[in-house]
């Protein structure tokens, strides 16, 4: 894609989604250079998912998330369908070879689904702040982990729907050796609260053009939509993980892997069309990954850092 392209998707970003933490009123369309690299840590080793499940989710629910986690490792022949999301994934790898440079060979990161918390009773109320948010973070494991909170469609989470759909960061660890810290994530469901800002395309956008919203693969907006979101800040932490990995902009709202490239998600997209997709015949849901248990998932581009380019699966 070309520059004048990425303006464009930057410009029109206040209607779509942004999952980082930056704010998506500040976007601008002359912003986007290539992701620079920090010389800080990557993600990397064997590092275990933990999701901490707060408020009010029905199985069904927790296990399009837990699908997609399995998802990112899923070999082609337990996953024989492409593109994939395990495919979607390998991206990554391209951020930790041209880290490592001439050195052979190259970190590596392996994602595997470990522990459930379930926090059914709002243990720190239906409105959360940050510090909130890292304290739940920190009831997973706090070494070689990442901890995912996700919280439910009726609670509120300071800058939810206005600013930010999820965030990604880093706490100091409670466990393990002096000086330890432990990547987290945050992400809502906004089925109820935000849809127009952090479910798209599931859902019409706030602003720009209101073209009909597609059918989520899943049947679950808010789902659906909480996976874009994910899917986005794993590929941020992964490259990005303390603040001093790969990101262009200011350190505390960068564009990292994903966020680099809002609203795309295949070929030819534009400005409130999120691209050439792959469709269910049977439910019309809209998707460009096939992962576990026969899910389909739609997953955002990532920035190709070996092209300047928005990766995409179809």
């Amino acid at each position: 894609m070309s520059s004048l392209v990425f303006k464009l998707f930057l410009f029109a970003s206040l209607f779509q989604i942004s999952i980082s933490a930056r704010k998506l009123a500040q976007d601008e369309p002359n912003q986007f250079q290539s992701l620079k690299y920090h010389k800080g840590a990557l993600l990397s080793g064997k590092i275990s998912i933990n999701l901490i499940w707060y408020g009010k989710f029905k199985p069904a629910q927790r296990a399009i998330i837990s699908d997609f986690i399995t998802s990112l490792s899923h070999s082609s022949s337990k996953t024989p369908n492409q593109p994939s999301v395990a495919t979607w994934w390998k991206t990554t790898e391209k951020y930790y070879e041209l880290a490592a440079g001439d050195k052979t060979p190259s970190p590596s990161l392996s994602l595997t689904l470990k522990s459930q918390i379930l926090d059914e009773t709002y243990s720190l109320g239906k409105s959360l702040t940050d510090r909130d948010i890292r304290k739940l973070a920190s009831k997973g494991d706090q070494y070689d982990a990442v901890n995912v909170v996700l919280t439910s469609a009726d609670v509120a989470v300071t800058g939810f729907g206005m600013s930010r759909c999820g965030t990604h960061g880093h706490a100091r660890g409670n466990t393990g050796k002096r000086g330890s810290k432990f990547a987290y994530i945050w992400v809502g469901n906004s089925e109820t609260q935000c849809p127009g800002q952090c479910a798209w395309p599931f859902h019409a956008p706030v602003y720009g053009p209101q073209n009909p919203p597609l059918v989520a693969p899943n049947n679950d907006v808010g789902l659906d939509g909480m996976v874009i979101n994910l899917a986005s800040l794993l590929a941020g932490t992964a490259t990005n993980p303390f603040g001093n990995g790969y990101y262009q902009g200011p350190q505390n709202a960068p564009l990292e892997a994903a966020s680099a490239c809002p609203g795309v998600y295949g070929k030819g997209a534009y400005p409130g069309y999120a691209g050439n997709l792959l469709v269910d015949t049977t439910t019309g849901g809209s998707f460009n990954a096939y992962g576990a248990n026969g899910r389909k998932f739609l997953l955002p581009a990532l920035y190709d850092p070996t092209t300047s380019d928005c990766s995409t699966m179809v």
